[in-house]
């Protein structure tokens, strides 16, 4: 059993899944920048300057008046805070459009590769079949 579970960890599927998570972990963080730092700020602009991240409804408790999300959780508030919801929405959609992106540029890679392939297969002069080189050798052993 644990020479199947040194041959699984030495397959290439897994140090790729490692090399992906860590790479998705640092986009991660990239589109979350982006999102707070670039297009949070944009939509709060169309939204007479408010902060988008920190709207919220409060549900039970007292919180000061204008107070952050960050002061309304702190103060045991139960908070219903949809900003933060809809912007990790926008994350979301974001992670999986680059996602997709990416997806379908190594799928024509691919096709592009396997048409190669497939070109340099068919330009190769085909080899002697089996019994041809049975014939031969049946033909030099009996000289």
């Amino acid at each position: 059993m644990l020479n199947e579970f040194k041959d699984f960890i030495a397959k290439g599927n897994v140090m790729d899944m490692a090399v992906g998570i860590i790479i998705g972990a640092a986009f991660t963080a990239i589109v979350t920048s982006l999102v707070g730092d670039l297009i949070n700020p944009i939509i709060g602009l169309f939204m007479g300057g408010v902060d988008f991240t920190n709207m919220y409804t409060v549900l039970s408790g007292d919180v000061a008046e204008g107070a952050s999300l960050e002061a309304a959780r702190e103060s045991g508030a139960a908070v219903f805070a949809w900003g933060a919801f809809i912007m990790a929405i926008i994350n979301f959609l974001i992670i999986a459009f680059v996602v997709f992106m990416l997806v379908r540029y190594v799928n024509k890679v691919k096709e592009a590769s396997a048409k190669k392939e497939e070109e340099v297969a068919e330009e190769a002069p085909a080899g002697p079949t089996q019994e041809e080189l049975l014939a031969d050798i049946l033909a030099a052993l009996q000289k």
